[in-house]
């Protein structure tokens, strides 16, 4: 899965995942750049080498054009594209109203579809790839997140269609994500406590890494996955125990 003398960007790569993705990078050799509207508090580095940063606003379609055209330039080409920029607060439907709702799907819909019709004549010359950040949030409800869920379901068609359209100069893939532990996870899980009861819930017994996603996007950028396309890879330690499970007495002893 060498990646030498590729050139990947990255979105969203300063910090959290996006770092954990742009470390996995640097670690198969590839040229990485990380662009975020602000840059990182530290270089994001790994095996000795480190990524470079851009400033851009991914909501911006003539900026992020200009983005992709200034890296293509000084790299010499452009190979991999990490839509991994997103996010959302909780913040229940009623309690936002329609434009803050709004900003969510631009950031985690649109903002992945700006960037990659503006990579995509850079990553045809070189049948480079896409890799999509989705999310489980995609696949069932959402609540509190409900702007966030829509868009991630949406992005996970825009993959399968984007699939279509541009093969065979240009693999489209989603991972899917589940929960992952990043410096920010307090904000969504709570404290140490918080975290080690949600851990709990996932089969694998912990949240993902960082690392974890940033291994299967380097997969999916390489030539070990030249066949797959328009795909959705779970990265999400075995999902969800359905609730029924434990709410159901069918099975325990006094229930027999």
């Amino acid at each position: 899965m060498e990646l030498d003398g590729r050139v990947a960007v990255v979105t969203g790569g300063t910090r959290g995942v996006g770092a954990g993705i742009a470390r996995a990078f640097l670690g198969a050799g590839a040229q990485v750049v990380v662009c975020a509207r602000r840059p990182p508090d530290e270089p994001v580095e790994a095996a000795g080498r480190k990524a470079g940063f851009r400033p851009v606003d991914l909501r911006a379609p003539d900026a992020v054009a200009d983005f992709f055209a200034g890296v293509a330039e000084s790299y010499g080409r452009l190979d991999v594209l990490i839509n991994n920029a997103g996010g959302t607060p909780y913040r229940l439907l009623e309690e936002g109203g329609a434009d803050r709702h709004t900003r969510v799907i631009e950031l985690n819909l649109l903002a992945p579809m700006n960037a990659s019709l503006a990579a995509y004549p850079h990553l045809k010359k070189v049948r480079g790839s896409i890799v999509m950040i989705g999310s489980v949030s995609g696949t069932r409800s959402s609540p509190g997140t409900a702007a966030y869920g829509a868009a991630k379901a949406g992005l996970e068609n825009l993959t399968r269609s984007m699939a279509v359209e541009w093969a065979p100069d240009v693999r489209v893939n989603t991972l899917v994500l589940g929960m992952v532990r990043t410096e920010l996870s307090h904000l969504h899980y709570g404290d140490e406590e918080g975290m080690a009861s949600v851990a709990r819930t996932i089969p694998a017994g912990r949240m993902a890494e960082p690392s974890d996603v940033g291994d299967a996007a380097v997969f999916l950028a390489s030539s070990k996955a030249a066949y797959v396309n328009g795909a959705s890879l779970l990265v999400h330690g075995g999902g969800e125990r359905p609730a029924f499970l434990d709410a159901a007495n069918v099975n325990d002893s006094e229930g027999n």
